[in-house]
């Protein structure tokens, strides 16, 4: 269903009509009750609103708006500033624009609140009638008689009605053409005036269905993440055990054969400790004194001691008092711990012992 209310202009009050299965069910005067889920059309007087035509930009509704205030402009004494100014589509090249002033449209809007009425759109009195393809035509929709032309809509007046159609009276319309104009022009209107800054503001409401079944999806997203993760955790598990396992049982062959395998790590330990020495091992350390004994020339090694704690103990002889010092910097700087003894000169040699460490 539809309501339409004429707004009141002059000595004229608010009138109404609702249209119902494609035809007037009733109509009256004064502000009826809404019916829930019907739609509410506010129609302004005529002889507030003028309309003009005009070929506008349809890239968009902002370029449309520009263009046409530029075609009031040139056509309006008044300041655009105090007009309120709305674009249509008829589906031809020509464009309806509907103008208003914005006081109007405060108060008309002010009227309808005050009766309770928050209008969906606002239909000027004269895009209620259909577009002739030529001529005019003319009705009295709510008893307010209005004339349309292709590029024309005004209220019927006699004398300015004689003076815009000159020698061709306009068509008058049957109530059943009217009926079928009035279901057509509010099913899908060619112009509203409820634009800008009078649009129709849109009450958020919530979907409480729909937020239950987002917030049970949500919490199925949960579940389903949750349970990947513990799956993915417990694979991991399972990979880590059966990698330990493996390894345990890598190490366990490193052992002796018949040991008692308790652990691993320390077992394994204690064998390479006893393979290769206490400490870095004598292998090691061997090695490395022995590389320091190279960078410095004129010291040998008469003696080697690797002691059961990893310390060994060096037999130095040199050629010259310095060199003992030299040997025993050198070996400091290879990271070694270096405990120097007494050392004596006889036949034209320096000898002592020293002990290194690693450090």
């Amino acid at each position: 269903m539809t309501l339409m209310i004429f707004l009141p202009s002059g000595d004229r009050p608010f009138r109404w009509m609702r249209i119902a299965d494609a035809a007037v069910a009733d109509e009256g005067e004064g502000v009826p009750p809404i019916v829930e889920g019907e739609a509410v059309v506010a129609i302004p007087p005529a002889d507030a609103v003028t309309l003009h035509w005009a070929e506008l930009p349809d890239r968009s509704a902002a370029q449309a708006v520009a263009a046409a205030r530029l075609v009031v402009a040139e056509a309006s004494a008044t300041p655009l500033g105090e007009l309120h100014v709305a674009v249509g589509d008829e589906g031809v090249a020509n464009r309806p624009i509907g103008v208003v002033a914005a006081g109007s449209m405060r108060e008309w809007l002010a009227q309808l609140a005050a009766a309770g009425v928050d209008p969906d759109v606002m239909i000027p009195a004269p895009m209620l009638l259909p577009r002739p393809e030529d001529g005019y035509v003319r009705a009295r929709p709510a008893g307010e008689a209005v004339v349309r032309g292709a590029d024309l809509g005004f209220a019927d007046e006699a004398r300015l009605t004689a003076l815009v159609t000159g020698d061709e009276e306009p068509v008058d319309m049957t109530r059943d053409a009217l009926t079928s104009a009035l279901v057509a022009a509010t099913a899908s209107p060619a112009l509203d005036l409820r634009q800008g800054m009078f649009a129709r503001r849109r009450q958020l409401a919530l979907d409480w269905a729909l937020i239950r079944r987002l917030a049970a999806l949500a919490a199925a997203i949960l579940l389903v993440t949750l349970a990947i993760d513990l799956v993915t955790i417990t694979k991991y598990s399972f990979g880590a055990d059966a990698v330990a396992a493996r390894a345990d049982a890598l190490a366990a062959s490193g052992l002796a054969r018949g040991e008692t395998v308790t652990d691993v790590d320390r077992q394994l330990t204690e064998r390479l400790s006893g393979v290769r020495g206490p400490g870095a091992g004598f292998t090691t350390t061997a090695a490395a004194v022995y590389a320091v004994v190279r960078t410095v020339p004129g010291v040998e090694l008469t003696g080697i001691d690797f002691s059961p704690n990893g310390s060994m103990r060096l037999s130095v002889a040199a050629e010259r008092e310095s060199l003992p010092t030299d040997f025993k910097r050198a070996l400091e700087a290879a990271g070694f711990t270096v405990t120097a003894g007494v050392f004596s000169a006889a036949g034209g040699r320096v000898t002592g012992e020293m002990t290194v460490a690693r450090s």
